[in-house]
């Protein structure tokens, strides 16, 4: 079947019927009236922050429409600071008396609460001085009636590539953009535009007892980024067709390799364990170890927050906080914490920049695509799905569900279900082998597959 480049073919946003920088201006004026409240109020330190969100959301299943969603969200965020008792409050509500009313219940909620050491604005010579894009903002015009097509599409390519697809859980289209204004009472305004689109699939192969899942999507700020319809269609029939007739696997100690999609979540791992929060409960099984080999001395992870058409690409973090580019992990050594000024004070520490989350993150590879690395594994267990909740950051204990392929000779044998992997984190991360050059470029951790040397299997 071949490929419909007008499938995808976005309707351009001119600048003629864009008017987004008109509703940021909006917005824009909505902070600086709200800080002029607070100010009167007495606050001596106030933070505001004001979003829209717009987006358009269609589900279809075994070629018949399920849902179509059409979303105008806005969200105003006040908080203020008596000396270092905080109070915040919310509204959607744009009305004079509303936004007064919010200003007054968040100073009523501040002077009634006791004072706390860490509260307080991030400092403000750490605020961004320049605030820029990072071509984030690519609107796509998509109608409802394009949108159902692109996802019947979608489906029903994924439908006719294989005889062994007999049920579908449906395709999806989403579309979407937000404007976003913080500032702050040092001064600091910040304005962001961002969309956000995406495809996605799950198709379902088999019959009976014998019926298997699996799907694929793509993700992306410009929808001529985004893989086309029939292309996802076809590779969710691909996988859900290739985890038919699972074999059962014995218990044992394996090589365990993580394809692209799911082994961003190791990362993820990481991340909670070095954010402040956790840290500072004591709530970590990292406590206290900047500067400590945790990984082998060729692995890194850089965080690039000025990316072009990063997926979380910023000037500033959400306290206004200029971010920068940094190691997280160099050498194999744990170069910081993830903090923001909370937390860092808490800590005793400076923010990293990282209030509201890390920015790009990349993982440096020191190996080739999946093949190369199944060859090179030899044998062991690919793990292409996870499944559960069996992760504690306090005591880097790893038990998840999962299901992927046994690997012979390098290559594929069979499929596997129903198994358990489980490690301890340190031991796994130590543990890494090797990270291929096959980035899933679908989420702000950028990584490719990551191979563990030797990990518990549970199996029959």
């Amino acid at each position: 079947m071949k490929d419909n480049p007008l499938q995808t073919q976005p309707t351009v946003v001119t600048p003629a019927t864009d008017d987004s920088r008109e509703r940021l201006a909006q917005l824009q004026g909505i902070t600086a009236e709200l800080l002029d409240r607070a100010r009167a109020a007495g606050a001596s330190q106030a933070e505001v922050s004001c979003s829209e969100e717009r987006g358009l959301n269609v589900n279809v299943r075994m070629g018949a429409v399920e849902t179509v969603e059409s979303t105008h969200d806005r969200g105003i965020g006040v908080t203020v600071y008596f000396g270092q008792r905080k109070g915040s409050a919310s509204t959607a509500d744009l009305r004079p008396e509303s936004l007064e009313a919010t200003v007054a219940q968040a100073c009523a909620i501040a002077r009634h609460t006791e004072d706390d050491d860490a509260a307080g604005l991030a400092d403000a010579a750490l605020m961004a001085r320049e605030v820029r894009e990072f071509d984030t903002w690519h609107p796509w015009a998509l109608d409802a009636d394009h949108a159902i097509d692109l996802a019947l599409a979608c489906e029903q390519a994924g439908r006719d590539a294989d005889p062994r697809i007999a049920n579908s859980d449906g395709a999806s289209v989403g579309s979407g953009t937000s404007l976003s204004v913080y500032a702050n009472s040092h001064g600091f305004v910040g304005a962001e535009r961002d969309s956000h689109h995406s495809i996605g699939c799950a198709l379902i192969a088999g019959e009976g007892d014998a019926m298997q899942r699996d799907g694929w999507y793509s993700v992306a700020l410009a929808a001529d980024d985004l893989q086309s319809p029939a292309a996802i269609g076809r590779l969710a029939a691909q996988r859900a067709a290739a985890r038919l007739g699972p074999k059962p696997l014995a218990t044992g100690r394996y090589p365990v390799l993580f394809a692209s999609e799911v082994a961003r979540s190791l990362v993820g791992h990481l991340l909670g364990a070095v954010s402040g929060g956790a840290l500072y409960r004591g709530a970590s099984f990292l406590v206290d170890s900047v500067g400590e080999q945790l990984f082998p001395d060729w692995f890194a992870i850089d965080e690039r927050p000025f990316l072009q058409r990063g997926l979380r690409s910023s000037a500033y973090d959400s306290e206004g906080v200029a971010t920068r580019e940094s190691s997280l992990v160099a050498g194999g050594v744990l170069q910081r914490y993830v903090l923001g000024s909370y937390s860092a004070r808490k800590l005793g520490l400076q923010t990293t920049g990282n209030a509201g989350g890390v920015h790009n993150l990349e993982v440096a590879a020191n190996a080739g695509d999946l093949d190369d690395m199944l060859r090179g594994m030899g044998r062991g267990l690919l793990v292409t799905e996870l499944m559960g909740q069996g992760v504690n950051i306090v005591t880097g204990d790893y038990s998840r569900g999962a299901a992927g392929f046994w690997i012979e000779d390098g290559a594929i044998a069979f499929p596997v279900d129903g198994i358990t992997i489980a490690g301890k984190l340190r031991e796994m991360f130590a543990g890494i082998e090797a990270v291929g050059r096959d980035v899933d470029t679908r989420s702000h951790i950028r990584t490719g597959s990551i191979l563990i040397g030797g990990m518990t299997v549970a199996g029959e």
